[in-house]
């Protein structure tokens, strides 16, 4: 079982992305939002992953952090969604927006992603809702914790953020904020700046 993958992003298409470990390539199918979070060709990346096994094929799903992925499980347990649902699922929500969504009972909002009629929605909320409330949540915003390099100065900000006593989502959800405002080569004391107030925010 192949459970993460660290290497640099080769090459990225519409659902998938090639992950080049030590000079093997890793094609792995991804949610629209996984893709957006891996930068572009050449950045190193660390990609949660779950095998997919079945009588015809044989993929790897990869997601930008361990919840992500915990909820991809969740979802194709449901009757009626397979990979290509539940990922459309997590393209078109956060996993909060999801946990929120099951825990409300808020089918609507499920039925937002493409292939999602109402009555499945319906199932997906009322199978999952008892389940929602423990299931954690990556940060919204940009999976900042799964996939910046340690030492990056995205990584250092949200490290600092917990040691101020933000929580982890918190501390990650903000820093992601304060990197789409100022730039991924922001100096680690303007984001910082920006980051701590979204977080008191």
């Amino acid at each position: 079982m192949i459970a993460k993958l660290t290497g640099l992003l080769d090459d990225t298409g519409a659902d998938w992305a090639i992950i080049d470990v030590n000079g093997v390539g890793y094609l792995v199918h991804c949610s629209a939002r996984t893709l957006d979070h891996l930068g572009i060709r050449g950045d190193r990346v660390v990609v949660h992953t779950e095998m997919q096994v079945s009588e015809t094929d044989q993929r790897l799903i990869g997601f930008t952090s361990g919840a992500e992925r915990n909820w991809f499980r969740l979802l194709t347990a449901v009757q009626g969604v397979g990979s290509k649902v539940a990922l459309a699922i997590l393209s078109a929500l956060t996993t909060e927006e999801l946990q929120r969504a099951c825990a409300g009972g808020d089918s609507a909002m499920v039925a937002r992603a493409n292939g999602v009629g109402p009555k499945l929605a319906s199932r997906i909320v009322n199978e999952l809702k008892d389940k929602a409330g423990g299931m954690p949540t990556a940060p919204g915003a940009s999976g900042i914790a799964a996939v910046a390099p340690a030492g990056s100065a995205s990584a250092d900000a949200v490290s600092a953020l917990q040691n101020l006593g933000f929580k982890p989502a918190v501390a990650a959800t903000a820093v992601g904020k304060a990197v789409e405002e100022l730039g991924d080569d922001a100096p680690l004391g303007d984001l910082m700046r920006v980051a701590l107030k979204r977080a008191a925010g």
